[in-house]
């Protein structure tokens, strides 16, 4: 009998309490602000006309789900809005000819499928297709007025709660798919989806399967990468960054003439620099590529000529010609601590294009840089080794 009931609860939630209290804090300010400036906006002191119940509903999904499909902005306004005047056209059409069960499902169901219809499908808009056929005399007098008034200003005010609260506390809202993009624009793959599964068999399944899910694709796909990556860390053992990164490593600082980084890197024919400041923390880092995107190099038959003359002081002191490195340099380039797993670095190099990556130890402070030949290699031994045993 006991198992018979566990059977029916969902499985236990994987965020941590910390997680737990950052939304239910973010629905508990996100309700009362909007239920202040909507009353406010809609100059009403009946709680009917500027504040709708299904509401608390989309707090739930903007506030501890920000990463689902069906709290992004377009489906939380979209879906409202769309529900709520699918309702109130049931009420105005069929309202007089059908029985309340009928007319409350046709709603419904209308609402669902006219979400489906317009890409915006949000849990909370049958709850507010409900509400304009039971929403008593206030609701249904006000129609559409009651739709594009009340339940259009609680959602706009909402999301804009959410998008502020989510932001300031660590979760991006709106959520940003991270496709695979080719760092080098051409049609191939990106090394990591090369080998194991490939977008098109995650294509397939999830035809196969013919559910909406309440994850992105994009987002199912990044899980599965990640993993493997666990997966590869339990079979190979955890190899950080400590241990393979370079430690003796030229660097350059922000006021560093753009020449004299020029003759370093050649000196000691590497393509980078990393760029730090006084207490040692990276604050951007210089390639040959930057070197030849801000000289103009892109005829190679006066590279030479176009090189020196870029490289060259100018002599005056107000120019508009770039003359140190912080000057060309990127900016808050993307690093790793020491402790870092090095397979977290694949996806980095294999896929986004990064060549060098700065180490930095647990105080912020440039210790090391690894490359892609760097990673290779530590791979490439990991398998040897467990090949050999």
């Amino acid at each position: 009998m006991r198992a018979f009931f566990e059977s029916w609860l969902p499985s236990a939630p994987t965020a941590n309490r910390r997680e737990q209290l950052r939304a239910s804090f973010g629905a508990l300010c996100g309700i009362l602000l909007t239920a202040l400036l909507s009353q406010l906006l809609l100059q009403s002191t009946h709680a009917a006309t500027f504040l709708v119940a299904p509401i608390g509903a989309s707090s739930v999904l903007l506030f501890a789900l920000p990463a689902s499909p069906l709290a992004q902005p377009w489906s939380v306004i979209g879906g409202n809005v769309v529900s709520g005047l699918v309702g109130v056209a049931c009420v105005h059409w069929f309202g007089d000819i059908l029985p309340l069960p009928l007319l409350a499902g046709l709603a419904c169901g209308g609402a669902i499928a006219a979400m489906f219809v317009a890409r915006c499908l949000h849990p909370p808009g049958g709850a507010v297709a409900l509400t304009a056929v039971i929403g008593g005399s206030v609701v249904q007098a006000a129609g559409y007025e009651f739709v594009l008034m009340t339940v259009l200003a609680d959602s706009v005010l909402l999301v804009l709660m959410a998008v502020t609260y989510n932001n300031l506390t660590g979760r991006s809202y709106p959520h940003v798919q991270h496709a695979h993009v080719n760092p080098h624009a051409t049609r191939d793959a990106v090394p990591t989806v090369r080998l194991g599964f490939k977008p098109e068999d995650l294509d397939a399944v999830l035809q196969q399967h013919n559910q909406v899910l309440d994850i992105s694709r994009d987002d199912l796909e990044s899980l599965f990468m990640q993993t493997e990556q666990r997966a590869y860390q339990r079979r190979f053992g955890i190899i950080s960054c400590a241990d393979i990164m370079s430690r003796d490593i030229v660097s350059a600082e922000f006021g560093t003439g753009l020449d004299d980084a020029w003759q370093q890197m050649r000196a000691h024919r590497v393509t980078c620099l990393p760029v730090l400041n006084r207490a040692r923390r990276v604050i951007g880092i210089v390639t040959q590529t930057d070197f030849l995107d801000h000289g103009g190099l892109d005829d190679y038959r006066s590279i030479r000529q176009q090189l020196r003359r870029f490289l060259r002081k100018s002599g005056v002191t107000h120019t508009e010609k770039a003359e140190v490195v912080g000057q060309i340099m990127t900016q808050h380039p993307t690093t790793a601590r020491t402790d870092t797993p090095i397979v977290d670095l694949v996806p980095l190099m294999a896929d986004s294009g990064f060549h060098h990556i700065p180490i930095i130890d647990h105080e912020q402070r440039f210790v090391g840089i690894i490359t892609q030949s760097d990673l290779v290699a530590a791979l490439y031994e990991s398998r040897f080794a467990e090949a050999a045993a």
